[in-house]
């Protein structure tokens, strides 16, 4: 599996983006898949996740309620959205694909390249 992680930019504090995270490879729709960030010069965090058929979604204390994780399996595509973003928010978010039995953990078997997120105060 091949992941592809596209949306980041820069946005102010409050606004909004959409992370995408495109697949290639069959699992991928069989895959609960997770969305991890990184900020600068710190640990790479669980954001977010959600197993193969969308019957089960976590997020992380920080993002409750601000961030949403869905997926399309008929497009291979797994979506992040971000609203009411926060400074705190600026990071690489990557999404991550055949997590283990912990969706929060980064126990993940495929990583994409990870795509910026910048938010302005």
């Amino acid at each position: 599996v091949q992941l592809q992680a596209s949306g980041g930019g820069l946005v102010q504090a409050g606004g909004s983006l959409r992370l995408s995270c495109v697949a290639s490879g069959r699992t991928f729709s069989s895959a609960t898949v997770g969305w991890f960030r990184q900020p600068p010069g710190k640990e790479r965090d669980f954001v977010a996740a959600i197993t193969w058929n969308a019957d089960r979604r976590y997020e992380s204390d920080s993002v409750k309620g601000r961030f949403t994780i869905s997926r399309d399996n008929s497009k291979n595509t797994v979506y992040l959205q971000m609203n009411n973003l926060k400074p705190e928010d600026t990071a690489v978010y990557y999404c991550a694909a055949q997590g283990g039995a912990d969706a929060t953990a980064p126990n993940y078997g495929y990583w994409g390249q990870g795509t910026l997120v910048t938010v302005s105060s």
